[in-house]
């Protein structure tokens, strides 16, 4: 490694869109070692002559953050999207020094000090709203960062987060590597009866890959993985039961045995997340937790769950009743569930998920998404490939105009499944945030980008890509993210767009934006044959809207099962105590599953959201958002889906409120700012069909 690679280093240029073309792993331990060393020093010098005022304290040390931030942000976005051996290893490498400097930034005495005596002095009145809550959120999260603690304390607590950061990583790995280490070889007509052709073009796609020889879809051979797109259309249509519980047995215990075994990593995690809270005067991980969201305390949030519990539960238990006399069997094992549930949905509705994929090609989905932005936020959205850098040939940039014509926002996307090196699931992630910047004596604007990353089927045999109705909702929902991450107003970085939301209230737009997919008007500008043209037939979408809260108490009982478990995890277990991680999720499954999980089943080693992202005792912030986000889509059902006047003046307050406002107020009196009310839990148990269960 030479030293030009610092001098000319694209991770140190610290502002604009990275330059994914020439980024390498190679630049990043001599980027971030040179970072840290030039950022430490400015700590330093602001530590000594810090002023307790906006533009000598929160200022500066924006500037420090924003710089660390831009480098190491590139490098945590291309080990979701473009992992490999070369890249993990330079960023374990990188890690321990910057978890060091991230706990010097958070654990700060005069940064600290300077903060309190602004909010205590006379200018404090004079500050904006979006200014006082990010010197109050700046003031708790030192706090939870350890800024009180000393001596060996500290230094313990400096240890934990550092190996808690370590295994986190670690877990994530593994899960990656377990997942692309199973393969099924497939290779008569026997073993490939009842798949569908997209699976069929993807399987023998995946097998070309892997080097076999005179692959088609029509003969195979046929690679089945424990990717999505691959995976899930396996278990849904595979006629032969056995092939079905042999993959469903190797998706469920991934990363639970041998060298990427999980399980030792988890009780680790949850040891030291009890420790780490202890450290802070708290007597559960769950209450550190809970100390940077809406919810007020975790009874506040088990009532929530408990009260949506009890309505799915029966629903769920009529839903396995009912699938049992269709399959005909008391006999239904987890790896039938899919199989039959999708034969009963073909059987009541009349049509398959497969039928529906050719109406769905990405490129006219992404153009349906973008007519609704327009029509309900008024702002237009065109390709922009070629304006910026790319990771991976697939990936597309756009362009965000506001109604006068104005570049407001730009975003990327990374639609397709790469099981290789992509993590698995979808996320939206910030690359570059808003801010009002001084130049050359002048304001200006700096205008957010967004990454938005899919996993969706990818484009097979020259078609484009084909999406199930699922991978559409999953768009949308990131694209709500991204919404408001690009349609922020606020101008202070540590507010702007999702920056300073409470986790359990960001995920209020993605879930809103996911019900439009079920209005008449969206859906019939984006379902479009990819090679006719033709529009999809009127008695789809009937047949698609009847379909929608099919098994929805199972679907909602399982998102339960994963919060009611990871609370118990982060608030009630003893590590190392009398009873295993895997015992407390069987006893939980007692009353959230119907089902009950086989004893091989070690979902948990694969549960990245809560040991390896920034969910741990916060799971259910996913229904306690989805409350919220289903009460403001009932806003836009009470003026009238069809009345464009008023879907365009609701949309419009939408945007001026939860989509602007980000950050900047707490998130109960940005909701009241749309809706005039507090949330209630109706509109979500009337979308889900569950109203009547009560």
């Amino acid at each position: 490694m030479t030293n030009a690679t610092v001098t000319n280093n694209p991770l140190l240029i610290g502002k604009g869109l990275p330059t994914f073309d020439k980024i390498t792993p190679d630049h990043i331990i001599p980027a971030m070692t040179e970072l840290l060393q030039e950022l430490e020093t400015k700590l330093n010098d602001l530590e000594t002559t810090v002023k307790p005022t906006w533009e000598g304290l929160v200022e500066p040390l924006t500037k420090i953050e924003e710089k660390f931030s831009w480098s190491w942000g590139i490098v945590g976005h291309l080990m979701g999207v473009q992992n490999s051996p070369e890249l993990r290893e330079a960023y374990e490498t990188a890690q321990p020094k910057v978890i060091q400097f991230i706990n010097k930034l958070g654990q700060s005495k005069p940064i600290y000090e300077a903060f309190k005596s602004l909010q205590a002095s006379e200018s404090w009145n004079s500050l904006e709203n979006a200014q006082k809550r990010i010197v109050e959120t700046a003031i708790k999260e030192a706090e939870l960062s350890g800024v009180a603690l000393t001596g060996e304390t500290r230094d313990k607590f400096n240890k934990i987060k550092l190996e808690l950061a370590e295994l986190s990583t670690k877990f994530s790995n593994h899960v990656l590597d377990a997942t692309k280490a199973f393969k099924l070889k497939l290779t008569t007509e026997k073993e490939v009866e009842g798949l569908p052709a997209s699976l069929l073009s993807l399987a023998a796609q995946t097998a070309r890959a892997e080097g076999e020889d005179n692959v088609t879809p029509e003969t195979g051979p046929w690679l089945i993985t424990l990717d999505y797109p691959s995976y899930v259309p396996f278990m849904k249509y595979s006629s032969q039961r056995d092939l079905r519980e042999k993959v469903y047995k190797a998706f469920i215990s991934r990363a639970s045995s041998g060298e990427l075994d999980n399980k030792p990593l988890i009780e680790r995690i949850l040891e030291l997340r009890k420790q780490q809270a202890e450290i802070l005067g708290y007597n559960t991980y769950a209450e550190v937790s809970l100390a940077r969201k809406m919810a007020p305390n975790v009874e506040a949030v088990e009532g929530l769950l408990e009260e949506l519990r009890t309505v799915s539960y029966d629903a769920a238990l009529k839903d396995l009743e009912t699938l049992k006399a269709f399959a005909k069997t008391d006999d239904l094992q987890p790896w039938d569930v899919s199989y039959w549930a999708e034969k009963q949905r073909e059987t009541l509705f009349n049509f398959t998920a497969e039928e529906l994929r050719p109406y769905f090609p990405l490129p006219q989905v992404l153009d349906g998404l973008f007519t609704l932005a327009k029509r309900i936020f008024g702002v237009t959205i065109t390709a922009a490939d070629g304006q910026a850098p790319i990771w991976q040939e697939d990936v597309r940039y756009f362009q965000v105009n506001n109604e006068a014509g104005e570049a407001i926002s730009n975003f990327y996307l990374d639609p397709y499944s790469r099981p290789a090196e992509k993590r698995g699931g979808a996320w939206m992630n910030d690359c570059i945030g808003r801010a009002k910047i001084k130049l050359e004596e002048q304001f200006i604007t700096r205008l957010p980008v967004a990454y938005l990353i899919c996993n969706q089927t990818p484009p097979v045999d020259g078609k484009p890509s084909l999406m199930t109705f699922d991978e559409v909702t999953t768009l949308f929902h990131e694209f709500g993210h991204g919404l408001q991450h690009m349609l922020t107003k606020v101008d202070y970085p540590g507010a702007a767009g999702i920056n300073n939301v409470e986790w359990d209230a960001v995920e209020l737009p993605s879930q809103f934006m996911e019900n439009w997919c079920y209005d008449r008007i969206t859906l019939f500008n984006m379902a479009k044959h990819y090679e006719t043209g033709e529009t999809l037939p009127e008695h789809y979408y009937d047949k698609l809207v009847s379909a929608r809260n099919y098994m929805s108490g199972s679907a909602m009982l399982r998102q339960l099962h994963f919060s009611f478990l990871d609370l118990e995890l982060h608030h009630r277990y003893q590590p190392n105590g009398n009873e295993t991680h895997a015992e407390v999720r069987n006893r939980i499954a007692e009353k959230t599953t119907v089902i009950k999980p086989l004893p091989e089943d070690a979902f948990l080693c694969a549960f990245g959201h809560i040991f390896a992202g920034g969910y741990a005792a916060g799971y259910y912030s996913y229904k306690w958002a989805e409350v919220l986000s289903a009460d403001a889509f009932s806003a836009f059902e009470e003026v009238g889906l069809n009345d464009e006047k008023a879907v365009s003046s609701t949309g419009k307050r939408f945007r001026d409120t939860v989509l602007a406002l980000g950050g900047s107020l707490d998130p109960m009196e940005v909701f009241k700012a749309f809706r005039g009310r507090e949330p209630q839990t109706e509109p979500l148990l009337r979308h889900s069909g569950l109203l009547g269960a009560i």
